[in-house]
Parts: structure tokens; sequence; C-alpha cells
């Protein structure tokens, strides 16, 4: 669910080159880390994020929101589990034309809720994995103990380790875009993981006190502002690029990728 702009590769090598210059491991992770976290001085931006499907919330807990887009009170539930990464779970209902919780209404599911992840404050830097799966079962709980589980992006491999943990409360699974084998087809993303050491993201976290803090990350990963023709196609639209239709389109999908969220760094 992430964009990848075209060429990365050649601009990271010029990007990361003072890190490389480091004498020792050590050094490098903190100079790697120092060229991550130091693009900016400025505070941190807040966004107001929206959902496209009216919706009310059902619970709201430390780590997550349940959104509930349910148009009838009567038959089987679907969690949608959206990604807890570096965007916010509005990528599943970002625009009325681009939106998987619109998909599966269209489809005919009546009972629909969405894990809708919280940035993390720096009380929330030590919650794991674990802490993540144990409030999704709380999800589940809510909105009656058995679901038909969808995984967005990172929320799939959260999904699926969800189902093989709690079989029974899992009647179906679907997962889509989910990085289950990394190995199966290159990214930049994961290039950048193999070929520097897990000091490196230990110095991120650091730096963020505890947690991984979004706009930094956002502006390593692309400080360039995204043009028009890059978001054209990725997002498949019949618009024509120069259409007020299209420029407002655009609008709300730069608006979702700039509204960040940060991470524990124990997750």
């Amino acid at each position: 669910m992430m964009y990848e702009p075209p060429n990365r590769h050649l601009s990271q090598l010029a990007f990361l080159w003072p890190a490389l210059a480091a004498a020792s491991a050590s050094e490098f992770a903190t100079a790697m880390a120092k060229q991550w976290m130091g693009l900016t001085a400025a505070p941190e931006e807040k966004f107001t994020v929206t959902w496209a499907t009216p919706n009310t919330i059902a619970l709201e807990l430390q780590a997550v929101r349940l959104r509930d887009f349910s148009t009838a009170a009567n038959g089987f539930p679907t969690l949608l589990c959206t990604p807890f990464a570096l965007h916010t779970s509005t990528v599943a209902d970002f625009a009325p034309s681009h939106s998987l919780v619109a998909a599966l209404q269209a489809s005919g599911l009546q009972r629909l809720f969405a894990a809708d992840w919280r940035s993390a404050t720096p009380e929330m830097r030590f919650l794991s994995i674990d802490d993540y799966l144990a409030t999704l079962n709380v999800l589940v709980d809510e909105v009656g103990g058995s679901v038909d589980l969808i995984g967005l992006c990172q929320g799939g491999w959260l999904a699926l380790l969800y189902a093989s943990r709690f079989p029974g409360k899992a009647r179906k699974l679907v997962i889509a875009g989910a990085p289950i084998d990394i190995a199966a087809a290159p990214s930049t993303l994961s290039t950048i993981v193999d070929t520097n050491p897990l000091a490196v993201f230990e110095e991120l976290v650091k730096f963020g006190g505890g947690r991984v803090l979004g706009q930094k990350v956002l502006q390593f990963w692309n400080p360039a502002a995204l043009p028009d023709t890059d978001i054209h196609r990725l997002l498949q639209t019949p618009l024509a690029p120069d259409s007020t239709a299209f420029v407002a389109l655009a609008a709300a999908y730069r608006h979702w990728y700039d509204a960040t969220v940060d991470l524990p760094g124990t997750y």
C-alpha cells in the first residue's frame, strides 16, 4: 500500500552515503539513523483524517477505535483489519470511488466493522505484536465472538496471526496485499531492511523516544511532493488528469498520504 517513487534506489545511494562512511557498526547505525531522523527540525504536523463512508464508533480503546459501517443489525459480522504501518487506516476508505469499505457494502455485507488503529503515544511505546493481537481479540468479542476477517496490507499478517492463534474465532480469512512472504518479490523496502543491521532500526526507535515517528520516516521514504501523474497511475482512475474530479481525488490521496501514524518501538 506504500507509494514507492520510480528510480528510488538511485536517490537512496546519494542520500545514505554519509552513513556508509562510518568506521564501526555502532557508528554506522547511529549515523544512518541520524540521516533518516534528521531530515527536518520542524515539529510534527497533525492531520485530521476522515472516512468517506458514514460510520459510528462502537468501541474505543487505547490502541484502536472500532468503526461500525453496518447497514443492518442482523447478519454475520465482518471485521476489516486495516494496516498499522506508516499511514492511517483510512486507506481502506479514503474516497467514495476508492473505498474497500464501500465495495464490501456493495457486495452485500451488512454487518461490517473496521479496526482504526490509533497513532502511538509515548505511553504506548512498549506495546508489542502480542498486545495488538490481544486488542484485535477484544474487537472480535465486541462484535459477537466470531468474525469473517479481512486483512489489508500490514493488517494482513496481523489477521493471519490472529486466525492461527484463535482459529475458532475466524470463520473465514481473506488477506490482500499482505507482506506474508517478503522473499516472493523484490522491493526497495525489503532491500533496505536486508542490507542494514538491526542496530540501525534500534537507533531509529531511540531517536523517537521509544517510537518510530511517522512524519520522520515519511520524509525519508519520499521527501518530494507526489506528482499528479504518479497518483493517477496508482489510483488507476478513468478520470481525466486535468479534470476537476481528479484534482479533488488527488487532494484526498495526498491528505491520506501525508497523515502518518507513530508506531510503538517494540511493535
